[in-house]
């Protein structure tokens, strides 16, 4: 999508390695904790698994209401999840065909004319780990993920292991879209850690 857009308003929209570690030193992006100067590549940054998830479970309802603009079917989420925590360093195991919301160690502010995509490195991939997830312009927090395991085995996940892969993208003008937004995962009981007080683990 970003390279189509590239070629329509002739300008390269895709963020470098130095455009990146531009921001970076600016302060006019922020992530938190960078642990290794290596999880800056040449157009994508690396990101972390972090510590908390929500796995899916048997609610009492028949179903799950996918209206999530109602604030009554927001609450009723937290019928069909369960809240988990592994430390850094620790597992979790993801099922085949099972779908887990987890957060990315790193805390992430956004320029608001920055978006993110972010993907599963092609090393996970290659294993049946599926991600997709895109963060619009001035995001600030953790990052919320879906995890699917769309393999036939098992994946035993380590908190903390660069498993994720962030490319950043810049908008043809700045824009306050998130700021009029509010996040449903922070509704529904996914919350980022302290980043600034958490015992980081090394991979």
């Amino acid at each position: 999508m970003g390279i189509i857009l590239s070629k329509l308003t002739g300008r390269k929209l895709i963020l470098t390695k130095k455009e990146l570690d531009k921001l970076l030193q600016q302060k006019e992006m922020l992530i938190s904790p960078l642990l290794d100067p290596n999880q800056i590549g040449e157009v994508s940054i690396d990101f972390r698994l972090g510590y908390e998830f929500l796995v899916s479970i048997q609610g009492r309802g028949a179903s799950i209401e996918a209206n999530l603009l109602q604030e009554s079917n927001i609450k009723k989420l937290s019928h069909f999840f369960q809240s988990t925590r592994r430390r850094p360093g620790e597992t979790f195991l993801l099922h085949p065909s099972q779908t887990i919301l987890g957060v990315t160690l790193e805390y992430v502010k956004l320029p608001s004319d920055v978006y993110l995509q972010l993907i599963t490195r092609s090393s996970y991939s290659r294993l049946g780990l599926s991600i997709s997830s895109f963060y619009q312009p001035g995001y600030t927090g953790c990052l919320s993920i879906e995890l699917t395991n769309t393999s036939k085995n098992a994946i035993n996940l380590t908190v903390g292991s660069r498993i994720f892969q962030g490319i950043f993208f810049r908008t043809p003008s700045k824009t306050n879209y998130y700021n009029k937004k509010e996040s449903i995962y922070a509704k529904s009981g996914l919350h980022c850690q302290a980043f600034m007080k958490i015992k980081i683990y090394k991979s």
